[in-house]
């Protein structure tokens, strides 16, 4: 049945220019499509008698898209390390091993993806644990729900406890499997997966990249330049490289189906290299605060010259928020310290258009258009007293997103559809 939706309805072009409609609305299809969306007094004489959910003046937006999230960590927040690697070695690693016990993983997966609909996420390129049990489980429930997905089984042969160990040929034959699966089911799509050269050996790189070049359609995620740490150990590891990036890039690993999470240290020659593969590096503010990774500059990757593609992301469990808005108001935060300061609009932008974009999904998803999934987000800029008292001096659009995205959560976060779905709802308190 079609049903029309009803609020203040935003938009971002692939320029990052918004639509906005004061009174929108947006008509959705039983096949979970965007029939029609633009301002109510416009609504074809079809869509009249529709079902109608009327938000009044909430927001009704295209659903947020985390571009780095690691699954198997989804009850890990705020879980302390004296850096990167003690979090990976005292926390990580462990509750990772967990992940080999498929109920295990079939229960976890449910409670994750109920976690990012009740924070407006729809969409996500996530992580799963070395296990393919950990992979089959996210992507069954990905696919219960009709979500846009794209994940992986991680692949790490060294550096770990044996429990969260692969090895090379393991790594690329259940890759391999789990693709043939999984990939162009329903919405969802296969993404390649080296942890990080610190625990793929070259073997292993090799690979990978061996791998993203046969699977047609599939991404490759990974971590790139996140603490000075890191790096070194990388540098020991690979002492013929020229860089960090220069690891992957011997191996195949750049170009435009590739995202490298963090790229917070980086030099000029890689981003100048990241810039010429296509590649993209995904900014995940709230992890690089609390584990003191550093502070990326969003102008650094995109000087002109050499424009990096740039996502955003949770990060999540090294990120400590489920929610975009909140992980938005981190990324803020952190480029006025890099001496940059981004708008709303801009941040919104990336969180949805733009981040479909990256994982290559944005004829399906990412804005409010005519044959695209209607995966939305409803924002409610009065959730909270705060937020309440804070609009009575907003006066524009910009105003009202900003507060969002520094005082709001998953409280502001109304209700969320996936394909036309209702798939949370946030009650009256």
């Amino acid at each position: 049945m079609t049903r029309v939706i009803k609020g203040q309805t935003l938009s971002f072009a692939a320029d990052g220019a918004a639509t906005h409609e004061g009174r929108g609305a947006v008509a959705v299809g039983d096949d979970g499509t965007i029939l029609w969306a633009g301002p109510q007094p416009l609504l074809p004489q079809g869509f009249q008698q529709a079902e109608t959910d009327d938000f009044g003046d909430m927001i009704v937006m295209p659903g947020f898209i985390d571009a780095h999230i690691h699954f198997p960590q989804y009850r890990m927040l705020a879980a302390p390390g004296k850096d990167l690697l003690d979090w990976l070695t005292r926390f990580t690693f462990p509750e990772e091993s967990r992940y080999a016990d498929a109920d295990y993983a079939r229960a976890a997966a449910s409670l994750f993806l109920s976690r990012l609909f009740q924070h407006g996420t729809t969409a996500a390129l996530a992580f799963c644990s070395v296990h393919k049990t950990c992979a089959e489980a996210l992507f069954a429930a990905a696919d219960g729900h009709g979500m846009a997905l794209v994940t992986g089984k991680t692949m790490m042969d060294r550096n770990a406890i044996p429990a969260v160990q692969d090895t090379p040929e393991t790594g690329a034959r259940e890759t391999v499997e789990l693709y043939e699966t999984w990939h162009g089911k329903g919405r969802l799509r296969y993404a390649v997966t080296p942890r990080f050269a610190i625990t793929s050996s070259e073997a292993q790189l090799k690979v990978s990249g061996e791998l993203l070049s046969s699977l047609p359609g599939a991404l490759m995620q990974t971590h790139l330049s996140e603490s000075p740490g890191e790096i070194a150990f990388v540098k020991d590891l690979f002492p013929r490289a020229k860089d960090y990036t220069d690891v992957y890039d011997h191996f195949g690993l750049l170009g435009d189906r590739s995202l490298f999470a963090h790229g917070i240290h980086l030099s000029e020659r890689e981003c100048a290299r990241l810039s010429e593969s296509g590649s993209t590096v995904v900014h995940c503010a709230t992890s690089n605060t609390f584990l003191g990774s550093g502070l990326m500059s969003m102008p650094w990757l995109r000087k002109h010259e050499r424009p990096v593609h740039l996502g955003v992301a949770t990060d999540v469990g090294g990120g400590t928020s489920y929610s975009m808005l909140a992980t938005l108001g981190e990324a803020y935060k952190v480029q006025m310290l890099a001496g940059y300061k981004p708008t709303a609009r801009e941040l919104f932008a990336m969180a949805t258009r733009g981040n479909a974009g990256r994982l290559k999904i944005e004829h399906e998803v990412g804005s409010l258009e005519h044959g695209k999934f209607a995966d939305l987000v409803v924002l409610d800029p009065r959730a909270t007293p705060v937020l309440a008292s804070r609009q009575e001096v907003s006066t524009s659009l910009e105003d009202v997103l900003f507060s969002l995205m520094i005082l709001g959560d998953d409280r502001a976060v109304k209700a969320t559809y996936v394909k036309g779905r209702k798939v949370h709802e946030r009650a009256t308190p």
